[in-house]
């Protein structure tokens, strides 16, 4: 059975359930299409396809773009992964579990290696000390909603252990300072623009193409209201706030405040598969796409680079993906890999959290492209 076909079984099946609403799924080797679709429903109320061009919130595939950027900005000298935090953020100066000022780098940020976390308590303090999380709305700034983490300490010492985290949006308030200007403007600058992704902004460039969002439920996805919060079953325990993208007030969250197209991220994960096309150093690219964390400890088979995870063993990862290959998602239902042995640059693109990030859909869409 030939991959297109594969594909097109595995994005039916899941579209007739009712467990995936809408999705663009992108196959690409060695620089060319081998699979392209676009299928189901944007906004399953009126009936609005998805179409190549549907913009979808982004969530976490925001981080890889913002730690480009960053990158980018190393490169050029701007700033350094030594660099502390605190130099650059003065306001952000958070305290280890055992009481003293952390020393967090630009290197911890990048490599979730920080001592921060996402916590769903900190989202849930009282109003004058809650921090948010990058998803949720708020009107408050950089400063004005992480220098609340002060007083909260770390998880753990920076360096000593992994933890998946909102330290990309420190790094975003890092970039924006660096750049002078806001971090959509730095990223345009230095990523999305000379790369031509024209729709990957901090703002919505096209609403009437946007996706509407939905949350996993039985027995089909329920549109999501605005919060919303997940049950704790599905893996996702953080508050989302649909309307954020749209509040001009709230701090552009590195970590997950981007809208763009399956296209404009197709466009990105392949200028780092082919190491950098100018907006990066192929060295960068190197460093970033292998092991930045050591012997610390992620999922199994895997360790953490620079863009994302790094598979180091596939039998431990229980993938079909070779060793070297990178991966993440988005929350809101999205799921990418790059495997550079084989030339693979994979993307699925839903409006389904989290099934479509780290639900069964993405692993199936994995073992089409890989015919296992």
């Amino acid at each position: 059975m030939s991959v297109e076909r594969r594909l097109d079984e595995v994005i039916d099946q899941f579209l007739d359930s009712g467990r995936v609403t809408g999705a663009v799924v992108l196959a690409y080797q060695h620089g060319e299409p081998i699979f392209r679709r676009a299928a189901g429903l944007a906004d399953r109320e009126t009936g609005k396809p998805v179409q190549f061009d549907t913009i979808f919130r982004l969530a976490s595939v925001t981080k890889p773009i913002v730690a480009a950027t960053a990158l980018a900005m190393v490169d050029r000298g701007l700033m350094a992964l030594s660099d502390r935090v605190s130099a650059h953020l003065p306001w952000f100066r958070p305290k280890t579990p055992d009481g003293e000022t952390a020393d967090i780098t630009i290197h911890h940020l990048l490599t979730h290696t920080s001592g921060l976390a996402y916590d769903p308590a900190l989202e849930r303090l009282p109003s004058d000390r809650a921090i948010t999380c990058g998803l949720l709305n708020t009107d408050l700034d950089y400063a004005g909603n992480f220098s609340r983490h002060n007083a909260v300490p770390l998880a753990f010492m920076p360096g000593t252990q992994w933890a998946y985290s909102f330290a990309t949006d420190i790094l975003g308030a890092v970039i924006a300072k660096v750049h002078g200007a806001s971090l959509e403007e730095a990223v345009v600058t230095y990523i999305a623009g000379p790369l031509g992704m024209a729709d990957s902004r901090f703002h919505v460039t096209d609403v009437a193409r946007l996706a509407v969002p939905y949350a996993d439920s039985h027995p089909v996805p329920v549109r999501m209201t605005d919060p919303y919060f997940a049950a704790e079953d599905t893996g996702w325990t953080m508050g989302f706030s649909p309307s954020r993208i749209f509040n001009p007030k709230a701090f552009q969250s590195g970590g997950a405040g981007m809208a763009g197209t399956a296209d404009d991220i197709l466009i990105f994960l392949e200028a780092l598969r082919v190491g950098g096309k100018g907006v990066l150093k192929p060295e960068t690219i190197q460093a970033g796409f292998s092991n930045r964390i050591g012997e610390l400890v992620t999922d199994p088979g895997c360790k953490f680079g620079y863009f994302g995870a790094v598979v180091e063993d596939s039998h431990a990862a229980m993938t079909p993906q070779s060793p070297g290959t990178i991966r993440w998602g988005g929350v809101y239902g999205h799921n990418w890999f790059i495997d550079p042995a084989r030339g693979l640059t994979v993307l699925n693109m839903t409006n389904n959290a989290v099934e479509g990030c780290m639900g069964e859909f993405p692993n199936r869409i994995v073992e089409a492209v890989y015919g296992v």
